[in-house]
This record gives C-alpha cells, structure tokens and sequence, in this order.
C-alpha cells in the first residue's frame, strides 16, 4: 500500500519527543483476523478481505506521532474507523497488531494493573455520551476520578470547584446532571476529565450530540482551555469545520486506513487526492490560512504602525483591522515579536484564488 501523504510542516512543538506514538497498528474483527496481518491479504482493499477471510479491518496500519500540547485531530466519515482506532490506543479495544508509544511506554503490553494506572493518571476521554453518574451531585461527578485514586475528600473537592469554574459552571456544584442542559453536562464530562490533571486528553465524538450553537461555544472552550493548559489532546470528529477549527494537525481517515495528515492549512491547500480534494473543496481558505503564513517583510516606505495579531489568527479575522486603517497588520509570535507584515493586497489574492477555485468546482460539476 502506498503510504499517505503528510506535511512537512511540523507542529509547534516539533523538536521535542512525542508524547504519543503510534506505529503500524492494526484492528480487525472476525475468527480469521490473524490471516491478514503480514500477508498477502493486508495489501487487498477492506472489501475483498471480507469476502475472502469473513474479517472486517476497522484500522490498517495506522502509524502517526502526536507531540506534547498539540491538539491532533482524526477526521473521516462514518466506518473510517477513527472511533475505533481511539479505542484501539486505550485498549479499550485490544488492538490485533501495532504498538501506541505513551510517553515511550507501550500501551499495548501493560498489564491490566498498569493500564488502570495510565487511564487514572495520564489519560482523560471525553465521550459523546457524557457518562455522568445521575445521582450525583456535578462536584462528586467531577471529582470522581480523583475518588478513586483516593484522594482525600477535602482535596478532591476543592480541585473539582477549581475545575468546574474553569468550564463556566460555577454555583452548579450541587445539582445533578438531569438539571443541566446538554451543553452544560458536557462541560462536566470535561471538568471531570481535567480534573485528574492528565497528560493525554482523547476526545471521540464529544460535541456531536449538541446543538449547533452549543457545539460552537463547546468548541471554543476547548481551544481556550488548550491556549491555558497545553494539554496534549487527540479529538476525533466527523466534522471537517470543526476539525479545521481545533486542530494543529489533522489525519483524514478512509475505510481504516491514514489518506493524509497535515494541517489545517496543508489539507485546504494541497490535498494528497481526489477524496481529500472533495471534502475540502468547499473551504474557503480566509477561513483556514492564519496571518503567519501569509506574512512578509515590510515593504520600502510601507507603514508598519499598523494593528498587531497574533501569527494563528486566521485571514478572515484580519479583514476588518485592515478595513480601519491604511497600514498592514503586524503578526507576532508567542513572544511578541514581529514576524512579518499582512496588507489588504495579500488578502485579496487569497479571496481572489477562492473565486477562481470555486469557479473552476462550478466549471466542473456542468
């Protein structure tokens, strides 16, 4: 099989150890799921193993590295086997082949007692289903990981009330969960996740449930709690928007297998093929492209008083401070300094290349 495409772009924290590393990890389910791995059979599409063997590949070799404050997303569509492969990497699924590397320890060889360990004290999921136990009060629902672990009660509450005004659920400590709209139950389920202070944060599907303005604001509380935390977190969706939106890198998934990682900006803009190519093609780029990669050096004579960004900040949201004013935007770093300078002509070329490719999609689908 050809391997998918990846960016060469690196993360923010490229240079340092990954903190999760998965390599050539297998699931596939059926009597006969040993015949498959190393042989022949694993190069033939998903279709033809079932046929031949009765086994279904729900993850094919899977190799990815997920690096310490990143937020990784896996993306595909229903059956791509992205749930499955994040349940693969906790062992809540046993894996058929493949390790999943946690802070250089194999997931896939701990001992039932040591995977206990790991799941209390490294990593956090967030589900779909929020999970919460009904009869409790949300502060005994939050601390309940920190319960088990056997910390004191006087310490347990005090990190939940921490953990629950950290969500925006302040003076609801002493409700239960039926009291609570969805969106309000789901920012429990991730008090409750944090409360444990994990290393790793996996999300499967977590807003999917929510209504859209709710899973809106869900999601930027994520992205606010990752600019304050530096979790390490990976988020598995079926939603591009929403992957684009939260994600410092992104693999798209297809029939088990990896088709592409990279960022958000890499996907929009070199799709590895025609699949990734389909799903992105209504994207507009303003909505992806951040100033930092547009930057420039100033140009002789050019104003450079103008309003500063942060380099993350999408085009679209440098529309208006270049409205104001005659000047570019400066965009700086995570220190403060200036990379580079952003003018209205630099946004208008890329506004100018979405009208062209959504022409050319129209030209097409005639």
């Amino acid at each position: 099989m050809n391997s998918p495409a990846e960016s060469t772009a690196q993360p923010h924290s490229a240079g340092t150890e990954p903190r999760i590393s998965v390599r050539n990890l297998w699931k596939i389910f059926g009597k006969h799921a040993g015949s498959v791995v190393g042989t022949g059979l694993a190069e033939e599409d998903r279709e033809t193993i079932r046929k031949r063997t009765g086994a279904t590949v729900a993850v094919r070799d899977m190799s990815f590295d997920v690096h310490p404050g990143e937020t990784f997303v896996v993306m595909g569509l229903s059956g791509s086997g992205k749930s499955t492969l994040v349940r693969c990497m906790t062992r809540l699924i046993e894996p058929t082949s493949g390790t999943m590397l946690l802070d250089g320890e194999d997931v896939a060889t701990c001992t039932p007692q040591r995977l206990r360990e790991l799941r209390r004290s490294k990593m956090s999921m967030v589900f779909q289903h929020f999970g919460l136990l009904p009869h409790r009060r949300i502060i005994d629902n939050v601390a309940y990981g920190l319960e088990v672990r056997g910390v004191s009660r006087a310490e347990r509450y005090a990190r939940a009330r921490e953990m629950i005004e950290m969500v925006g659920l302040a003076g609801n400590e002493d409700s239960r969960p039926g009291q609570l709209s969805g969106g309000m139950q789901q920012r429990v389920g991730l008090a409750r996740a944090l409360a444990v202070d994990p290393e790793v944060l996996l999300f499967d599907e977590p807003f999917s449930a929510l209504d859209p303005l709710i899973r809106r604001d869900m999601q930027s509380e994520v992205l606010r709690l990752q600019r304050e935390l530096h979790k390490t977190a990976v988020f598995i969706t079926h939603d591009l928007s929403e992957a684009l939106k939260l994600g410092d890198r992104i693999a798209i998934m297809r029939d088990g297998a990896l088709v592409q990682i990279g960022t958000p900006e890499d996907l929009v803009g070199n799709p590895a093929d025609d699949y990734v190519r389909d799903f992105v093609k209504d994207v507009s780029r303003t909505t992806v492209l951040t100033a930092g990669s547009l930057a420039r050096p100033a140009r002789p004579d050019e104003d450079t008083d103008g309003p500063a960004v942060p380099a993350e900040t999408v085009v679209g949201e440098i529309v208006a401070p270049l409205a104001d004013g005659t000047a570019p935007v400066r965009v700086t770093g995570y220190d403060g300094a200036v990379l580079g300078y952003v003018g209205r002509e630099d946004v208008l070329r890329v506004i100018a290349e979405d009208s062209a490719r959504a022409a050319d999609t129209a030209t097409a689908g005639v």
